[in-house]
């Protein structure tokens, strides 16, 4: 059996491509590899990057490089990866229109593990609700209430809301408002919260606390006490001092008073004919 020269030339042609091709995508691999780890150990390193972001941007640096390698590979046999890439952008697009929620929640969840308005274990108020960080993914939140009850939000309606997180300052201010009598003496009240507030050892000195007259209302003058504690101490100074101002009140005679209404009646005195 003859082979003619052209059919000895195209066989050895297609073999070194065959063999160019697999030598790029071995390499190609072993680069994404190693790239994947570079990232992943660089990230980790990272304090600003939360770990599940470095997980993810290590995986992302691996799949880009290995689409480099097989639209390079294609390239080898002749492939015309132009239109190749062309159909693969609007592939994303038309994907990326049906799972623009789905995706949005990804944009939400990268934007969170970069600027960390919130980490693990942080006691927050998001969109008026209450409870403990658990885990940041890159789809949804998982947190738990006061009361222990689970919950699952999507990073968008996070990233969307407003955040307060209570355990980003180490300091905290107990705002509270005591109610006197108008018949009550202002000025031994507010001596009283004022050593309560300088007895309990938990109550900072700097910034200095705030017991004042505040407020005339309707049925009491109200007093405001705002003392500064470490966070931890937040909830345990401002019911023992809820406690330890009604006792005192009670000792020293001073009255808290029930919601009232001074009621004026007057004598209509009746028509004439």
């Amino acid at each position: 059996m003859n082979i003619s020269p052209e059919t000895i030339e195209f066989m050895m042609s297609m073999g070194l491509q065959a063999l160019a091709a697999i030598a790029i995508l071995i390499v190609g691999w072993l680069i994404a590899a190693a790239a994947q780890r570079a990232v992943r150990r660089r990230a980790e390193r990272a304090t600003a990057l939360d770990a599940t972001l470095a997980i993810v941007l290590a995986k992302v640096t691996r799949v880009l490089i290995l689409v480099v390698t097989l639209i390079a590979v294609l390239n080898q046999f002749g492939v015309q990866t132009t239109s190749l890439i062309a159909l693969l952008g609007a592939a994303g697009l038309a994907v990326g229109l049906a799972l623009q929620g789905t995706l949005s929640n990804v944009a939400a969840g990268i934007m969170l593990l970069i600027l960390r308005p919130i980490r693990i274990g942080d006691f927050v108020d998001i969109g008026s609700t209450l409870g403990t960080v658990d885990e940041i993914g890159l789809f949804v939140t998982s947190m738990h209430t006061p009361d222990n009850i689970a919950m699952v939000i999507p990073n968008s309606q996070i990233w969307g809301t407003t955040i307060k997180n209570f355990s980003r300052n180490d300091t905290r201010r107990v705002d509270m408002v005591f109610g006197i009598s108008y018949s009550d003496d202002m000025d031994k009240a507010v001596q009283i919260i004022n050593s309560l507030i300088a007895a309990d050892e938990r109550c900072l000195k700097e910034p200095e606390p705030l017991v004042a007259v505040a407020e005339l209302a309707d049925s009491s003058v109200n007093i405001y006490a705002r003392p500064w504690v470490n966070r931890a101490d937040f909830f345990a100074v401002k019911l023992d001092l809820t406690k330890g101002v009604k006792e005192r009140f009670d000792a020293e005679g001073i009255s808290i008073p029930f919601p009232q209404r001074d009621l004026h009646m007057y004598q209509v005195p009746p028509r004439t004919a």
